[in-house]
């Protein structure tokens, strides 16, 4: 048996299993995107305005008591560099992994409702680890892997939201016949 033809059984055979690794490739690879443009922001173009206060409006005294940010600089790389992040991954995983062919408006509006959600949860969770690891003495460990693993958790409810809500596939492809397969 070749390769391509065990391949091909593998991925029929685990097809749930199959979609949820490309899914994670995807998202892996939109995280590298994303962790590069926060360390970016971060550590060069928002360097002077981490700690900056909020300005005084409605929105940021919100944002302020809720502790998404400590400073205007890391609620900035935090909101820019995670909308980056989901931007990719919305375009590869409607492509690539789950094929979808649902109405494409729809599909935008659901997933930038959870995106939303997202962005607000990874901001918090992100901003009260960095929080608490400068709280004990280690601001710069917290700073570099707060990100990587408040985006690892945020798999655990993106996934399935993408997969049954998001991102469906309405219509299945004609089956191939073996004549087909064996060009």
């Amino acid at each position: 048996m070749s390769n391509n033809t065990e391949k091909v059984k593998f991925t029929e055979k685990y097809a749930e299993l199959w979609k949820f690794i490309k899914f994670s490739i995807v998202g892996f690879s939109s995280t590298i995107v994303e962790l590069g443009v926060f360390y970016l922001l971060q550590y060069v173009v928002f360097k002077d305005s981490l700690t900056a206060p909020m300005p005084d409006n409605a929105f940021f005294k919100f944002v302020s008591f809720t502790g998404l940010a400590d400073g205007m600089g890391y609620f900035y790389a935090y909101v820019i560099s995670t909308t980056i992040g989901y931007i990719i991954a919305f375009i590869l995983n409607r492509k690539t992994t789950f094929k979808a062919d649902s109405n494409v408006l729809v599909s935008t509006i659901l997933y930038i409702i959870m995106v939303i959600f997202t962005i607000g949860m990874t901001a918090w969770l992100g901003t009260q680890f960095q929080i608490f690891m400068a709280n004990h003495g280690h601001q710069a460990l917290g700073d570099v892997i707060g990100k990587p693993i408040v985006a690892a958790l945020a798999t655990a409810w993106t996934y399935p939201i993408n997969r049954f809500v998001i991102h469906r596939k309405h219509k299945d492809a004609p089956a191939e016949t073996a004549d087909e397969v064996n060009e």
